[in-house]
C-alpha cells in the first residue's frame, strides 16, 4: 500500500491528499487486477453488440458498479477505453486484418452516465483515406438519447514490411 506523505506543508496539499484518499489512491489494488488483460476483458464484458454494417457498428454499454467513479458515474478512463475498442471494430469492418495503430483520440465528457444505466455506443467512419481512417463514436443515454460523450479517434494503417 502506497502512503500517503505525512507532512504536508501547506492547507492545499493535505486538502488534495484528503482528495486523493476518497479516490482510494492510498489502497492496494485487487490482486486480481494484476491478471493480463483484466481491464481489456472487463470493458468487453461490459457491451452487447446490436449492429454491425460496413463502417458502423452500434453497441449497448451497461453501467455497473466495477467502472463507476467515486460520484457512482462512468469513469472517463471506460469512455476512453470503450471508445478505442468500438473505434477499431469499425475500421475492421471494412479493413480486415489489416494492422492498425491509434495516431490520435480525443474525447468530450458532456453529461455524465450514472450507475445501472444503459448507453448506446454507435462508432462510424467519417473518413477513410490509403493509410488513415476516422472514426467518430457518440455515447448516448439510452432512455432519454440525450448526448453523453463523443470521441474522435484516427487510426493509422501499418505500412507492409518490405523485405
Amino acid at each position: 500500500m502506497v502512503a500517503p506523505p505525512e507532512h504536508p506543508q501547506q492547507p492545499s496539499a493535505a486538502r488534495t491528499i484528503g482528495f486523493f484518499t476518497t479516490l482510494g489512491l492510498f489502497q492496494n489494488i485487487p490482486e486480481a487486477s494484476e491478471r493480463k488483460d483484466f481491464y481489456s476483458d472487463l470493458i468487453r464484458s461490459l457491451l452487447k453488440v446490436d449492429h454491425i454494417d460496413r463502417g458502423q457498428i452500434a453497441c449497448t454499454l451497461k453501467v455497473n458498479a466495477s467502472v463507476v467513479n467515486p460520484y457512482n458515474t462512468l469513469h472517463g478512463g471506460v469512455v476512453s477505453s470503450v471508445a478505442d475498442l468500438v473505434g477499431l471494430a469499425c475500421v475492421k469492418t471494412v479493413y480486415g486484418d489489416k494492422e492498425f495503430f491509434l495516431g490520435e483520440f480525443s474525447t468530450s465528457y458532456l453529461a455524465a452516465a450514472r450507475l445501472d444505466t444503459e448507453v448506446e455506443v454507435k462508432g462510424s467512419i467519417i473518413r477513410q483515406g490509403r493509410s488513415v481512417v476516422v472514426v467518430n463514436i457518440e455515447f448516448r443515454m439510452k432512455e432519454s438519447k440525450k448526448l453523453a460523450y463523443t470521441s474522435r479517434a484516427t487510426f493509422y494503417i501499418m505500412p507492409a514490411a518490405s523485405l
